[in-house]
This record gives structure tokens, C-alpha cells and sequence, in this order.
């Protein structure tokens, strides 16, 4: 069960990444003269996305490891 619920959260945590870059791609992509702004919300969204992914992916590996250690031999 533990496995599969690995599975997930790294497809969620892909799936975080994919959403960042492609925001990041909007601010881009912009025809307006003035993006800055748009390409900074771009950037801090992508700079959130990773950390939560990375976050996400971390706390799913250590109660992975703690069922682990706690199953019986």
C-alpha cells in the first residue's frame, strides 16, 4: 500500500513542476509590454511548486521508511 501511495505523491509532485513551468510559460509568452510582473509571478510560482514538490516527495519517503522499520520479522 505504501508503494502505491509513493507513486502518487511523485506523480503529484510531477505533476506540481509540469503547473509552475507552464505558469511560468503564460508571464512568458505575454504580448503585453509591461510582463515583469507576469514573469515574476512565473518564477515564484515555479520557486513554490519545486519546494513543495521536493516537500511532498520527502515527508511521503520517511512514512515510507517508518512503515518499514516498524513491520514485524
Amino acid at each position: 500500500m505504501a508503494g502505491m501511495l509513493q507513486i502518487l505523491t511523485y506523480l503529484l509532485s510531477f505533476y506540481l513542476v509540469l503547473k509552475g513551468v507552464e505558469i511560468l510559460q503564460i508571464g512568458l509568452s505575454s504580448s503585453r509590454t509591461n510582463r515583469k510582473g507576469l514573469i515574476a509571478i512565473g518564477v515564484a510560482s515555479l520557486i513554490l511548486c519545486i519546494s513543495a514538490a521536493v516537500g511532498f516527495s520527502a515527508m511521503q519517503d520517511d512514512q515510507a521508511k517508518s512503515l518499514q522499520h516498524n513491520m514485524p520479522q
